[in-house]
């Protein structure tokens, strides 16, 4: 796939500068047996480096449908990074769930006031409330931005809405669907998030390359 963005931009250290971490032999392995279609995730955050790295994997998606006949997918994950101690959710089609997201986030503040006095309670509960509104906006924005992206690719897309640790909630949407590539914002093997993800990550991981800046 890299050998093709190569080409296609006229470069030819793509995979050097890309690749922050190659994957298990394992998971190399275990892809193999899958013929004709291949699973793109990408972590997004609506900030330009992630915006990026969506763009690539959305053409790294369409040169390969162009020269086989596989099935590429692209996937979108934006996790809200937990500020509450609350267990991760996973919710598809932010806006056709909204009502739903809006009950299980107005109970993480109800869960939180349990232990408040009463006086107290008054205070915060209203503010855990904005901030719940808040959040679930803001990640209605940030997935309709991968999706209004989606459609100028015309191509094969879903998203997902996670909550907790973004590293975990990676690993999580990687496993769950049996990806074969997790695409980062990032252009260096020291971004902190490569050495959270770990060396151990069950499939491999690539960055923006430093050649888009020149």
């Amino acid at each position: 796939m890299l050998a093709r963005l190569q080409s296609a931009i006229g470069r030819d250290d793509l995979i050097e500068q890309m690749v922050l971490l190659p994957g298990t032999q394992k998971s190399c392995s275990k892809k193999g047996s899958k013929a004709k279609s291949a699973n793109l995730i990408v972590a997004y955050n609506g900030s330009p480096q992630s915006h990026t790295a969506l763009d690539i994997a959305f053409w790294i998606a369409h040169q390969t449908t162009l020269a086989t006949n596989y099935q590429v997918t692209v996937q979108a994950v934006y996790v809200v990074e937990e500020n509450l101690n609350h267990q991760s959710l996973d919710i598809f089609k932010v806006s056709e769930n909204q009502a739903q997201l809006e009950y299980q986030l107005g109970n993480i503040s109800k869960s939180v006031a349990l232990g408040l006095n009463r006086s107290k309670g008054t205070a915060i509960l209203p503010q855990l409330a904005r901030e719940s509104r808040t959040s679930l906006q803001e990640a209605d924005r940030i997935i309709w931005q991968a999706k209004t992206l989606a459609e100028e690719w015309q191509g094969s897309f879903s998203s997902h809405l996670r909550f907790g640790n973004v590293a975990k909630e990676l690993k999580k949407v990687v496993q769950l669907e049996t990806a074969d590539i997790l695409f980062l914002g990032c252009k260096s093997t020291d971004h902190p998030m490569i050495e959270t993800l770990g060396k151990n990550f069950p499939c491999a991981v690539l960055g923006i390359p430093h050649c888009l800046d020149k």
